[in-house]
This record gives C-alpha cells, sequence and structure tokens, in this order.
C-alpha cells in the first residue's frame, strides 16, 4: 500500500454564476484548471436569499457530466427533454448532458440556508454525442455509513458495506461527504492510477503521514497518487472525497460546452443558435 499525501493546498475563489449566484470555486481556476477528468467544483451556499434567489436561468450544457449534491435547501429542476423535479436537502442529480440539454436550476424557497456543491465531470468522446441520462437520488437512497467516530455518505464507490448508487461508471468515480469527529480517523482505499482530491467544507485535516501546510474552510486540497488515504481531523471536519480515472483525451472548452476540439465547440454554438442543439 502506498499512502495518498497532500500535492497542494489552494482556498477557493469568491465567484458568481447563473444570475449572479455567489459561490466559491475551486476547480476550473487559474490553480487547479483541469484535474482530469474533473472540469469544475462549485460549493453555493448562503443564508441571504440575495446570493441565491435569481438561480440559474435556461442555459445549456454538451460534452459533460454534472452532479449537484445539495446539502441544505431546495432547487427546482427543468429541461428541454420534458424532465422536472425539486432536489431536496440531501438529494442528488447526476446529469450526463451528451450531445446537448437546455436545463434551468432555480430555488424552490424564498429565504432560510442553502448549501450545496456542483462537480462536473468530462465525458470521453465516445459518450460525447450521447442522448442525455439523469439518476436522480434521493438522500436516503445514498449509500451510508456510521459509526462513533463519522459518518460517510456515499454517492459513487465504495466504502464498508455502503454503496452509492452510480455504478458502471467509465472514469470508476468515488464520491464520499463525509463527517469526521475531532481526534478521529478517516481511512479508505482507492486505485492507484487516480487522480483525487479533498474538498474540506469545515474544519481542520491532516491527510497522510508527511507534513502539510494548515488546512482551513473552504480549502481544496489535492492529492498525490497512491492507494491508501489516512485522515485526521484536528477538530470535527466535513469534507467531500472525490476520484476518478482519467480520461487522457484534450479538451476545449467553450463556456457551458466542452468538447475535444475548437470545431466542436463552434458546432456545439451553431447548433445551439439554430435550434437544432437539444433534439434528439
Amino acid at each position: 500500500m502506498r499512502n495518498i499525501e497532500v500535492k497542494k493546498i489552494i482556498k477557493a475563489l469568491n465567484a458568481s454564476d447563473g444570475a449572479g449566484v455567489k459561490l466559491k470555486r475551486s476547480i476550473g481556476t487559474p490553480e487547479a484548471d483541469y484535474i482530469d477528468p474533473f472540469l469544475m467544483l462549485d460549493e453555493f451556499g448562503s443564508e441571504n436569499k440575495d446570493d441565491y434567489i435569481a438561480g440559474f436561468p435556461p442555459h445549456p450544457h454538451r460534452g459533460i457530466e454534472t452532479v449537484t449534491y445539495m446539502l441544505n435547501g431546495e432547487f427546482e429542476h427543468q429541461d428541454s427533454t420534458g424532465a422536472k423535479g425539486i432536489m431536496a436537502s440531501g438529494d442528488v442529480q447526476w446529469m450526463k448532458t451528451g450531445r446537448g440539454i437546455i436545463h434551468s436550476e432555480m430555488p424552490a424557497m424564498k429565504e432560510g440556508k442553502l448549501l450545496g456543491f456542483q462537480l462536473w465531470i468530462n465525458m470521453p468522446a465516445k459518450h460525447k454525442k450521447n442522448k442525455p441520462e439523469y439518476l436522480y437520488i434521493k438522500g436516503d437512497e445514498l449509500g451510508t455509513h456510521k459509526d462513533k467516530d463519522k459518518i460517510v455518505k456515499v454517492i459513487a464507490g465504495k466504502y464498508e458495506n455502503a454503496e452509492g448508487p452510480e455504478k458502471n461508471h467509465n472514469v470508476e468515480p468515488i464520491y464520499f461527504h463525509v463527517i469526521l469527529n475531532e481526534a478521529k480517523e478517516f481511512n479508505c482505499e482507492a486505485p492507484e492510477g487516480h487522480n483525487s482530491f479533498i474538498y474540506l467544507l469545515k474544519g481542520e485535516l491532516k491527510i497522510g503521514e508527511k507534513d502539510h501546510e494548515k488546512t482551513s474552510n473552504s480549502n481544496l486540497i489535492l492529492l498525490k497518487r497512491g492507494n491508501k488515504l489516512i485522515v485526521k481531523a484536528n477538530k470535527k471536519s466535513e469534507f467531500l472525497f472525490i476520484a476518478g480515472k482519467p480520461i487522457g483525451e484534450p479538451i476545449a472548452r467553450g463556456g457551458p460546452f466542452v468538447m475535444n476540439t475548437k470545431a466542436e465547440i463552434l458546432e456545439a454554438i451553431q447548433d445551439y443558435n439554430n435550434g437544432t442543439f437539444a433534439k434528439y
């Protein structure tokens, strides 16, 4: 076994998206542009409705997967396939956009605390033109491990006897939400070829066996490759552990479109403008 150690600790940047929703972006920034296969990670959260009430009006995507995990609050989703639903606290929406989808995510709340994450995962070229797919996961459908030291909610992958609902995925993802009590330890194994990171929502962690700089709230902790992760909580902490197999293909970005070439980005823009983008 080779311990997974810290490569770099990055403070999430304040940003906004949609119609001005305030968020903290940690992947998709100058310091962490693309952690193959992960394209973007946002933490969105506020107790001030003015920071989120305008939501994310209709917008297109092509060539990526978006994984939205709600910790607090409610959002209503609608899209060009006719799908519609409300995500509540604890729920997950795993959307594979494929050749194209136009969707909106609007708050179904006018006050209260909103907190959640959106992760963008790249799709290999052979899947980028597939028909869109969804996995809607209610909070009580997540795999959950609980003991006196910790709670581990499993969206993808397996921890002890808890298994996530997303299976047989091409990047073999691991997506854990961990609440770890002070002075306690979280251990897990991961494939050595995966790229991985921890996003520390709150608390302070010691990761691996080597010394590293202090961690704090809203830190992205990029990890070196290995196959055994050891995390100790200096104080009660809450974090995501996410890992995936690299795709290893060139990428071209154009806002909400991620393809392999610039020509494909121009094609996506043309399809969107001429009304053929979300035709299946």
